[in-house]
Formats: C-alpha cells, structure tokens, sequence
C-alpha cells in the first residue's frame, strides 16, 4: 500500500516542482531595460545641442528662463513625485471649454484642472473627450499620470492622463493598446 501512495505521490511531486521551476524561470527573463551606449548618448547630447542652437530651441530657452516658464517648472515639482509613483491626484476642473485660438472642430479638446493650487492642462482627441463631457466646473476628480510636458505655446502644465475618476468610477482611461503602449 505503501508503495502505491508512493508511486502516485512521485509524478504530483514532479509536476509541482517543474511548476516551480517554470515560474521562477520566468520571473529570472523579464526583459531588463536597454541602457544607451556611450555613443548613443553622445549623439542625443548632440541632436539636443543642434536643437538648442535652433530659433525654436532659443525660444524655448528664453521661455524656460521667463517667469512663467519657472512658474510651470514650479508646477511640474508640486506633483513630480506623484508622477514617478503613478499615484492619484486629487484636482478640481477649472475649465472644459479651453480651446486654443484659431483651431477647428477637430482640434485636441483640453481640461484645465487645479492641483494643490496650480493649474494643468490635459489634451484630448475630440474621440476621447466625450466621456468627459459630463464634466462641470468645479468637479472634483482623480488623475492618474505617469507623464507630463512643458510648452512655450501653453500657459499650465500639460499632463498626459492615464485614467480619470468622478464620483468613484472611472470616467477615461488611456487605451495604451493603440500607440504601442507610449
């Protein structure tokens, strides 16, 4: 008897560790993040350089150094913690109407929200805009985002929001699935 619990014990046991041995296997070949090489490096510092020394790169810099550049950097600082640990912010909708001069009906929809105090931007396509519609200002909100951007053409802050909740349920989240995940 006692050989016969033994004998189907032994393809259990197997089976188990072979499981196991499976996982750990996977979890040792996640793909490690590519690192640059020197002369990649080198090569963004010189496209960076080449682009500094352009009339938009000048701009931009002149920009950067106004005081309302310093005040969007300042914004970015506020939440760039949040950003780096995608964790929620919660802001209240200032505007669902901003609109830049001279575009169309096809142009990107922008919500203006406040955050600790600032004012940020965040782009729609006029598509992904429609959940959002239902929004009113003063709104409150949840934002979730992992990046953010700075313009000379925009007076906030511009985030790129992952997801979006009102009133507890999730009214946008970004489908990654159509731009390869960027």
């Amino acid at each position: 008897m006692k050989k016969i619990n033994c004998l189907l014990l032994l393809p259990l046991v197997v089976v188990i560790a072979l499981a196991l041995v499976s996982c750990e296997t996977k979890k040792e070949t996640k793909p490690t993040p590519k690192t640059l090489t020197i002369a990649e490096k080198k090569a963004n510092e010189a496209e960076k350089k080449k682009w500094e020394a352009s009339p938009d790169g000048i701009k931009f810099n002149a920009w950067k150094s106004s005081p309302e550049g310093k005040k969007v950097q300042a914004s970015y600082d506020k939440i760039k913690k949040n950003l780096s640990s995608f964790s929620p912010m919660e802001a209240v909708v200032t505007s669902v109407t901003f609109q830049r001069e001279n575009t169309g009906t096809t142009a990107p929809k922008w919500l203006v929200v406040k955050i600790d105090g600032e004012d940020y931007m965040i782009q729609f396509t006029p598509k992904e805009f429609e959940p959002l519609k239902s929004l009113k200002v003063n709104d409150k909100i949840i934002i979730k985002s992992h990046n953010a951007g700075l313009s000379n053409n925009h007076p906030y802050l511009i985030l790129s929001a992952d997801s979006i909740e009102h009133n507890d349920k999730v009214v946008y989240k970004r489908d990654l699935s159509k731009n390869d995940g960027c």
